[in-house]
């Protein structure tokens, strides 16, 4: 099975799973009470008659939904806002999930038999700290999953180690259950440090080589810079190559292929949602097919004259 649809294994007596918020599993395929943690509302996907396949599983689960806890911007939150199982925010609210999981919160849900929580850091540790009854698995897991996930500061050298191996292995659902395992060591198992420093040692190559590529961003105006990385040819880190970029200026544009990701830092106020009229997602996080590059650049106010000398120069006139 696909790791963005892991079924999980038990932790401490609840089966943990795991997916990515376009593909998850069938409410059938969980068990008992299900706690659903750091999972994006899906918008832009419906799955007729829903108005998206979140709405598919929230209603296949029924009253096995113990808990629904999030804090992704979505339109959709409204719709449960009388529904004191749902536990909804915005990024601005809460720039990380784990810091939503509290001991009420979890002892409110009462017993509950799976843990379906998104595959990134956040998700795991949102998972990790559910299993000890609210409380962090480890010191300053909450500061880090703040950083990890927003992208400002910086997580403390053990944090760092464990993103870093996430990025390394993103396929990998064997590592988030020992990542999960490692959290709730509270950072002490040594066999398990083990596994996570050889995953992370694939990302410190695919970090080199976004630091090479970031050489090339050019400057499209004094708030955006662009880099073409479709013909690169070695595998590379692209969330580490977007936040280079992000350090030359406020709005990071790359191209890959034939879709051209845009983003910004956390707290920037920049909104491509609403500028770009797209649905669902992270409002400074967001992808659009390559042929509305031009549209999208002037939005952001780059000189026409730039606009189309930039796809001059990559021949998309």
């Amino acid at each position: 099975m696909s790791q963005s649809q892991f079924l999980g294994e038990r932790v401490g007596g609840v089966r943990v799973a795991f997916c990515t918020p376009r593909r998850p599993p069938s409410a059938g395929r969980l068990e008992g009470r299900v706690v659903v943690l750091d999972l994006a509302f899906a918008s832009g996907k419906p799955v007729p008659p829903y108005p998206s396949v979140t709405h598919k599983l929230i209603e296949q689960l029924g009253p096995r939904l113990a808990c629904y806890l999030d804090h992704h911007d979505s339109v959709h939150h409204a719709e449960f806002s009388a529904d004191p199982r749902f536990i909804l925010a915005t990024k601005v609210e809460h720039g990380a999930c784990p810091e939503m999981v509290t001991e009420e919160r979890v002892a409110r849900a009462g017993e509950v038999n799976t843990i379906l929580c998104h595959n990134d850091f956040d998700g795991l540790a949102s998972a990790a700290k559910w299993l000890n009854g609210g409380r962090e698995p480890y010191e300053g897991c909450d500061a880090d999953s703040y950083a990890i996930d927003t992208r400002l500061g910086s997580p403390s050298p053990e944090g760092a180690r464990i993103d870093r191996a996430l990025r390394g292995e993103p396929k990998s659902s064997e590592l988030r259950l020992e990542v999960i395992r490692l959290m709730l060591s509270e950072l002490r198992d040594e066999a398990l440090w083990a596994k996570v420093d050889e995953a992370g040692a694939q990302t410190l190559a695919l970090e080199r080589e976004a630091n090479a590529l970031a050489e090339g961003y050019r400057a499209l105006s004094d708030r955006v810079v662009f880099v073409d990385a479709t013909y690169h040819e070695a595998s590379f880190d692209r969330t580490h190559l977007l936040l280079r970029g992000q350090e030359k200026a406020q709005v990071a544009v790359a191209r890959f292929g034939d879709s051209v990701t845009f983003a910004a830092p956390f707290n920037s106020g920049v909104n491509f949602l609403s500028l770009f009229s797209l649905s669902g997602g992270m409002p400074t996080v967001v992808s659009i097919p390559l042929k509305r590059l031009r549209g999208a650049l002037l939005m952001l106010k780059v000189p026409t004259s730039t606009v189309s000398q930039l796809l001059d120069d990559l021949d998309l006139t």
